[in-house]
């Protein structure tokens, strides 16, 4: 790999809706640099345009100097500014004959057959976007039942029908729509099934990580979604071995990911390739409707690699108050505390930090077993410790529906000298020890 590394790297590309090895790069960023990404809205934007081959439009992917594969980089995210005005979402419904076995993957006009067809928008509405070649609407999802929120000052509230189709005429304004986005944007649809609807602005990445060693659609890198490319009847198709070590599990719609964190992401690929995008307004745990509101944003990530840390998925350190309450760091009057009530009883007390392990699989319960297996695997723990760590000093939490899990546990600072990340998570969390 060539020197020519920024401290900085600003990157406002992004991607057809495919990631991997063969995507062409939005820069290259020093070891210790930051990359300020700005991205469009993920879901139901990419989703209705028929041109673009994945669920989402992400970054491009940036090389992290130094970052060979069986290494992994922290991904430290230190701010995510929404730029959207308006952002629009609800409970989606696939479109007979309007794809190939995927609707989010291999779309076709259910009119003329052709695939990934060129489009035209006219005018507002579900049967707004057509396709260029006959004329038929194009886009593979309706929305069921959706709202269109105004987001300001930190809040945000569903509009009426009348308000959500002036925000439908202004569209592309209202989405603030990086220039290389090529979505339409959902607001066009004018939903707005529960005007009057109220919640905070609290935004975090749906997309954050490292690429998949196999060119996929960008939404499927993880173990949920990814389980639709085993021989798909299309071009994104993937083998199961390819399914079992190619993905990174970037597309989290964990909630803490968000300002404070940091995630820590194998390299499967020289260089990395840190990408991020699918930011959020909001979402509670689950995203339980399938999709939440997806807005324009712009996000700063500082990032370390973290040599010979073989991981098979994310690790996650998220702002302490997301922790669950078994999981929260000791502080040092605590700390004091249990370690004279062991001394008393002849034993030491093991100095630990919280950390999350992210499992991924096609249901929740294979997603939890599958981030318990990888917790054992790498902290060097029967899986039965592993049960009993979590049980007591931890929790399972469910980041998606239906296949995204974070497992917290407090782990002892010896395991996590050894992985070279102790520092890290003494750092982050301030403890005393």
């Amino acid at each position: 790999m060539s020197s020519n590394a920024e401290d900085v790297v600003y990157c406002d590309t992004l991607t057809d809706g495919i990631i991997g090895p063969d995507v062409r790069r939005g820069g290259r960023v020093a070891d210790g640099g930051r990359i300020v990404f700005v991205t469009s809205p993920g879901c139901w934007g990419p989703m209705i345009t028929p041109n673009i081959r994945g669920g989402h439009e992400v970054a491009a992917p940036v090389e992290v100097e130094g970052a060979e594969v069986g290494d992994a980089i922290a991904i430290r995210v230190e701010s995510i500014r929404v730029l959207s005005k308006a952002a629009s979402s609800g409970v989606d419904e696939p479109v007979e004959g309007a794809f190939t076995g995927d609707p989010f993957v291999a779309k076709r006009c259910p009119g003329c057959g052709e695939e990934w067809p060129d489009y035209e928008v006219v005018g507002t509405g579900q049967e707004a976007v057509r396709c260029k070649k006959c004329g038929s609407p194009a886009s593979p999802f309706r929305m069921v039942h959706g709202y269109t929120l105004v987001i300001e000052d930190g809040f945000a509230v569903s509009v009426s029908r009348d308000v959500a189709e002036k925000i439908a005429e202004k569209a592309w304004e209202y989405a603030a729509l990086p220039e290389s986005s090529k979505q339409v944007p959902v607001l066009i649809f004018g939903k707005a099934d529960i005007p009057g609807m109220v919640s905070r602005v609290r935004p975090h990445l749906g997309q954050l990580g490292t690429i998949p060693s196999v060119n996929i659609p960008d939404s499927h890198n993880a173990g949920d979604f990814g389980t639709f490319l085993i021989d798909a009847p299309h071009r994104y198709a993937i083998t199961r071995e390819q399914y079992q070590t190619s993905l990174t599990d970037g597309h989290l719609d964990v909630d803490s990911v968000r300002e404070g964190c940091i995630v820590i992401a194998p390299v499967k690929v020289d260089g990395g390739g840190v990408y991020a995008g699918d930011v959020h307004a909001m979402q509670g745990d689950g995203e339980v409707a399938g999709h939440t509101a997806d807005v324009s944003a712009e996000t700063t990530v500082s990032v370390s690699v973290l040599k010979g840390l073989q991981i098979e998925g994310p690790i996650l350190l998220p702002p302490e108050e997301d922790l669950p309450p078994l999981a929260k760091p000791w502080r040092k009057d605590e700390w004091d505390a249990v370690a004279r009530i062991a001394e008393r009883n002849g034993i030491e007390a093991e100095p630990v930090a919280p950390v999350q392990i992210i499992g991924s699989g096609p249901t929740i319960n294979e997603a939890a077993e599958r981030g318990f297996e990888r917790a054992a695997k790498l902290f060097g723990m029967r899986l039965e410790e592993v049960l009993n760590r979590v049980t007591i000093t931890g929790a399972v939490e469910i980041g998606r529906l239906p296949g995204i899990v974070q497992v917290s546990m407090q782990v002892p600072l010896r395991i996590l000298e050894r992985l070279g990340i102790a520092e890290l998570a003494v750092e982050h969390y301030r403890l005393p020890y």
